[in-house]
This record gives C-alpha cells, structure tokens and sequence, in this order.
C-alpha cells in the first residue's frame, strides 16, 4: 500500500524505517511505534530483496504492516514497498531520518557500515538507532518463520492480524 502525501512541509520531520519485515514482528512494531515520537511521519520501507527469498509478497507485507498500524490507531505511518537503494526511497519520501532496530551487539556490528555507506551517499540523511525493549530483543523474523514451519506458536511474537493471516495458509512442513 502506498500513501503519497506532501512531507516537505516545512518543519516535518519524517522518518523513513526500511526493511524487509518477512514477517513484521511485535519488535519491529515497538520500534516503528517510538520512532513516532521523533519525527512527525514515519514512512515503512518494506524491501523487495529477492535474495533473501521471502515468504510472503511485498505486496503482503505492505498490507499486513499497513492493517497492523491501522489496528494500532498510528495515523502518521505510512507503509510503501521500494526495489532501489535505501537512501534512494528515503529521499522519495522526503524523509531526514533513517530508522533502524538494533536487537544486540551484533546488529550494530552489522549496521554500523551500512550507516556509513549511507552517510556517503546521501549526507542529508542522518541515521537513528533505537535499541530493543528487552521483551523484544529475542524475536527475529528467520525465527518467526522457523516456529511457523514446524506448527510452533507465533502469536507471541507477530501483531494479531499477521499471526491470523500466516497461520490460516499455513498446512506445509519441513522435509
């Protein structure tokens, strides 16, 4: 789903939070939702990136997110689906911040390049990190996937809808 609205307004302050979100967890939730208390909007990125095989369509993901923070009553998010570079999709939406979760010590290793490979390409754009609640630091979307794969319990760590939505096509297992 995308919303295209007008976020040069003078003094917006927008927020773009890309990720691949295959699927979006209650993690990814809780930072989108405190992300909302820095910028004014908050535009998620979900990625089309072939090369980690996701299971569920862009176009899926985009509407799961997008029913998920409807069901939260999060009206400055926005939820739009990219296939060029971060940045690129970031200053399409006219944002000034780049969002991103880090679960442990080992995301930030791995973020920390990207970040300033960003800060190279686009210098306008200044990078936030926002650690996870500790009740969030666990939950990965590879592990999500793995629980859903063999009948395990998701609905601890994905938003209601998308728990419904996986779970009902879910009938194939693991050989």
């Amino acid at each position: 789903m995308t919303v295209k609205t007008d976020h040069a307004a003078k003094g917006t302050r927008v927020g773009f939070y890309p990720g691949t979100f295959d699927p979006f967890t209650l993690g990814h939730l809780d930072i989108a939702r405190r992300a909302c208390g820095l910028v004014d909007r908050l535009v998620i990125g979900v990625a089309l990136n072939p090369g980690k095989a996701p299971r569920l369509s862009v176009q899926e993901r985009c509407a799961l997110i997008a029913g998920t923070v409807a069901d939260e009553g999060l009206t400055q998010i926005s939820v739009v689906p990219f296939e060029t570079l971060m940045v690129e999709a970031a200053r399409e939406h006219a944002a000034q911040f780049i969002i991103r979760g880090l679960r442990s010590e080992s995301d930030l290793t791995s973020e920390m390049p990207m970040a300033a490979i960003n800060r190279r390409l686009a210098p306008e754009l200044e990078t936030f990190f926002l650690t996870s609640r500790e009740e969030h630091r666990l939950i990965a979307s590879s592990l999500v996937r793995e629980l859903l794969a063999y009948g395990g319990d998701i609905r601890p760590y994905v938003p209601e809808n998308i728990a419904r939505y996986l779970l009902s096509r879910t009938t194939e297992r693991p050989t």
